[in-house]
């Protein structure tokens, strides 16, 4: 009947006189108060539509993200493959079969981007289930009626691998990088010599490196799996940063000349100084991180723990994993001064002075 502050005596008197009578009626008043409830939350559920949830659900769940790219991708595939068919659809009234229409057209064709945007209809929904908007079995699950309707995602899944540069050619690559001018072809040989990606190469700053101890230390939230990563610098690429720095713009390595104060160059330079490069159009430049893993795993004897923590790659293996309690960094420091001598020097030293020992 709610706090004597709001209810008078008398009112209070005449509410619990109701609740007598409805009891002597053979009637509940808290399941009458509780329908009135489920009806006023099934009123309001019907005004929200598929599309009203996910916007909502998207800027709840942002502060969980990494990025704003996150947020975006989620918002740009939603927007393409789901709200033109379901966008208007109130969200609990969104059944099985619709969802299946709308993946239908993609499943084969474009199995990765079709398994998102399963998986994002299939968080939207159950955000909305929580906010009370619609009840019962989550249309999208795959492990419900979805996944007797679609082929197993990882049956007709097209693995498409980065183009990898051969690691044989990796010495003549350089020597023509090298005949480029301006800071993306110094960003990208940096790139190659880490064995690093390039989101966390052109955001580099200043301030994470280390010319004394020859160290760079990639933040966690820079890095895919989200833990701080430190990179040993080869002697080319300290050379490289001295040269940056000696003409130092602004608190990023490799910054833009742009009229903003303080930016980075375009994620997308690399990708275009390689368009410039007749020679290597075919390649990818993240895909220099499988021709370090090649070279290493085919020239030398370090540990493929050793090589796996220079990539900085999250190990499946939970029991590899507890015993993984350094980042071996003096070793991996040798590993790149033999990368870095097999890239400029043309592999004269590779075979005979990196046993990894």
């Amino acid at each position: 009947m709610g706090p004597v502050s709001v209810r008078k005596l008398a009112e209070a008197r005449t509410i619990a006189l109701g609740y007598r009578s409805q009891i002597l009626s053979g009637q509940d008043p808290l399941d009458e108060r509780d329908a009135v409830r489920i009806a006023n939350a099934s009123a309001r559920a019907k005004q929200v539509t598929f599309e009203q949830a996910a916007s909502d659900c998207i800027e709840a769940k942002a502060p969980e993200w990494k990025n704003l790219k996150h947020g975006s991708q989620w918002l740009n595939t939603l927007s393409t493959y789901v709200y033109p068919k379901l966008g208007k659809v109130p969200i609990n009234q969104l059944t099985t079969e619709a969802v299946y229409e709308v993946l239908k057209p993609i499943w084969l064709q474009k199995t990765e981007t079709a398994t998102r945007v399963r998986q994002r209809i299939e968080v939207v929904w159950d955000w909305a289930k929580a906010r009370g908007y619609c009840s019962g079995e989550n249309p999208a699950r795959l492990k419900g009626g979805l996944g007797q309707l679609l082929p197993k995602a990882q049956k007709v899944k097209r693995v498409e691998h980065h183009a990898a540069l051969p690691f044989s050619e990796i010495h003549t690559f350089m020597t023509a990088l090298r005949t480029q001018r301006g800071v993306g072809p110094l960003a990208l040989e940096f790139m190659v010599l880490t064995a690093t990606r390039t989101g966390e190469v052109v955001r580099a700053k200043w301030d994470e490196v280390d010319l004394t101890t020859k160290v760079w230390t990639i933040p966690a939230e820079r890095m895919k799996a989200g833990k701080e990563h430190r990179v040993p610098l080869s002697s080319r690429a300290v050379e490289i940063l001295k040269v940056m720095l000696s003409g130092r713009l602004n608190d990023y390595v490799f910054a833009s000349h742009s009229k903003s104060s303080n930016s980075h160059i375009s994620t997308g330079a690399f990708l275009a100084i390689m368009k410039r490069m007749p020679a290597y159009v075919q390649y990818t430049p993240h895909g220099f991180r499988s021709t370090f893993r090649d070279w290493a795993g085919e020239t030398t004897s370090f540990a493929n723990e050793t090589l796996e923590l220079a990539l900085a790659h999250v190990i499946g293996n939970q029991t590899e994993a507890s015993y993984r309690r350094q980042d071996q960094l003096a070793k991996r420091s040798e590993l790149m001064e033999c990368w870095c001598s097999y890239v400029c020097e043309s592999g004269t030293r590779t075979t005979e002075h990196c046993e990894g020992d």
